[in-house]
C-alpha cells in the first residue's frame, strides 16, 4: 500500500512539473520582444492591470523583486511592492529597461501601480 502511495505521488509530481514546463515555454520571454516592439506594446499598460495581464502582454520578466512594507501593522503584512524588470540592450554598454510596479492590497491580488523606462 505504501509503495501504490508513493508512486502515485511521484506521477503527480512528474505531471505537474511537466505542466509547468509547458506553461512557462509557451509565454514569450522578454528577450523574444525587441525593444521597439517592447516600446509599442508598454503603451498599452494600464494601472490597475493583473500579473497575468502584464505577462500576456509583455511576457516574463528577466527580473524580479519584492520589497515588502516594514514599517506597516500586522493587518497589512500583505502589503508590499512587486517589480518586474524588462531588459533589452540599448546599445554599447548601455541596457534599456521596463520596470513595473505591482501593488498588492491583499495576498496574491497584485495589480499594477507604476512603470517607468531607465537605461536612457
Amino acid at each position: 500500500m505504501r509503495i501504490l502511495s508513493l508512486k502515485v505521488l511521484l506521477a503527480a509530481v512528474a505531471c505537474l512539473l511537466l505542466q509547468a514546463g509547458a506553461a512557462a515555454q509557451s509565454a514569450p520571454a522578454a528577450k523574444a520582444l525587441r525593444l521597439a516592439q517592447a516600446e509599442r506594446l508598454a503603451i498599452e499598460l494600464r494601472q490597475g492591470m493583473t500579473l497575468e495581464e502584464v505577462e500576456k502582454l509583455l511576457g516574463k520578466p528577466r527580473r524580479t523583486a519584492l520589497r515588502a512594507d516594514l514599517y506597516s501593522s500586522a493587518a497589512a503584512a500583505s502589503n508590499g511592492t512587486l517589480l518586474w524588470t524588462y531588459a533589452w540592450p540599448g546599445g554599447p554598454q548601455v541596457e534599456r529597461t521596463l520596470q513595473v510596479t505591482f501593488l498588492s492590497s491583499a495576498p496574491q491580488l497584485w495589480r499594477v501601480s507604476a512603470w517607468g523606462w531607465g537605461g536612457d
